[in-house]
C-alpha cells in the first residue's frame, strides 16, 4: 500500500489509497494516529483504478511526498515522526483589575454603542471599538457578575438578532465585545441567539460551537466574522498569523471527535457572503 505524507508548519498529516475490487479506500489522519478509514464503491474495479490515479495526483499536487514506494509494507505507524506539540493558546485579555472607575467606563461604553444602533455603520463601528476598549480594560470579567454591566450588555447582545429596522448590533461587533470578556458571557450569548430565526453569520457561529469547546468556538466565530479591508479590522497579515495559532487546536479537536478541518469548513454554508466564503477557503490554506 502507497503511503503519502504531509509536514509543513503546523500540518504533519498522511494518506494511503488502494482499489479493493471496485472500492476506493483511503485511510488518512495525523502522524502518528490510526486515522479514519473511507470507502466508496464504483461501477467496476477500472473505474476505481480511475479515481485511485486521479486522487493520488491530486495529493501529490497538494504537496504530499509519497514515503512508501509501492508493492512495499507500508511504514509502521509508531516509526512515524510525531506531530509538532502544539503551543498554549495565550491569553485572549491582559491581566488587569476592575476598579470601580473602569467598570463605569465600560458601562458608559455600552450605553454609548446601545444608542448608536441603527444610525449610520460608521458611527456605530466607532462605538463598538470604543466599548471594545473599554471591557478590556477589565481584564476577562464576566458581565453578569457586575450589575454596572449585566443589563446593558444583555440588551445589546440581543439586537444581534432584531431586524437593521429595530438597530441591530453586527454579529462581528458582538463577538468583538464577547473576545474581550470571559467565555461564559460567549455561552449565554449563543444560548439566547437559540431563539432567534438562523442567518447565515448565525448558523456560522452554532457551527464553530459545534466544536464543543466555547473558548475555541468564540475564537474561530471572531475569525470567521471578521471583514477584511473594514476600518478596525486586523490585517490579513495579522488574521493569518491568529488562525496559524488556533489551527493546531482546533485541528486536535476534530481529530479527538472523529472529524476534520475540511469536513468542517464543508458544512458551513456560507449562502451568497462571499466575504465569509473567502474566510472559510483560507482555514484550509
Amino acid at each position: 500500500m502507497r503511503r503519502f505524507e504531509f509536514v509543513e508548519g503546523t500540518s504533519s498529516k498522511f494518506w494511503q489509497p488502494e482499489v479493493q475490487g471496485n472500492s476506493f479506500i483511503v485511510t488518512f489522519g495525523r502522524i502518528g494516529t490510526a486515522g479514519q478509514r473511507k470507502e466508496k464503491a464504483f461501477p467496476d474495479a477500472a473505474a476505481a483504478e480511475r479515481e485511485y490515479e486521479k486522487k493520488v495526483a491530486e495529493k501529490v499536487r497538494e504537496g504530499y511526498r509519497e514515503v512508501t514506494a509501492e508493492g512495499a509494507a507500508p511504514a509502521p505507524v509508531a516509526a512515524a515522526p510525531r506531530a509538532p506539540e502544539k503551543a498554549p493558546l495565550p491569553r485572549r485579555v491582559p491581566v488587569a483589575k476592575p476598579t470601580p472607575e473602569l467598570l463605569k467606563a465600560a458601562a458608559d461604553a455600552l450605553a454609548g454603542l446601545r444608542a448608536r444602533l441603527g444610525w449610520r455603520s460608521w458611527e456605530v463601528t466607532s462605538r463598538a471599538r470604543s466599548a471594545r476598549r473599554a471591557l478590556r480594560a477589565l481584564g476577562g470579567v464576566d458581565p453578569a457578575a457586575h450589575a454596572e454591566l449585566s443589563s446593558t450588555f444583555d440588551a445589546l447582545m440581543a439586537r444581534v438578532v432584531v431586524s437593521p429596522k429595530e438597530g441591530r448590533l453586527p454579529l462581528r461587533h458582538a463577538l468583538g465585545l464577547l473576545s474581550e470578556l470571559d467565555v461564559a458571557a460567549f455561552s449565554r450569548a449563543v444560548d439566547a441567539w437559540r431563539r432567534a430565526p438562523e442567518t447565515e453569520a448565525l448558523a456560522m457561529v452554532r457551527r464553530a460551537e459545534s466544536l464543543g469547546e466555547p473558548e475555541l468556538a468564540l475564537r474561530l466565530g471572531l475569525l470567521l466574522a471578521e471583514r477584511p479591508g473594514m476600518k478596525g479590522s486586523a490585517s490579513e497579515e495579522g488574521w493569518g498569523k491568529r488562525w496559524g495559532v488556533l489551527r493546531p487546536h482546533v485541528e486536535a479537536k476534530l481529530t479527538s471527535s472523529g472529524g476534520s478541518l475540511t469536513e468542517w469548513v464543508k458544512g458551513v454554508n456560507a449562502g451568497s457572503d462571499a466575504q465569509l466564503a473567502g474566510r472559510l477557503s483560507r482555514l484550509e490554506a
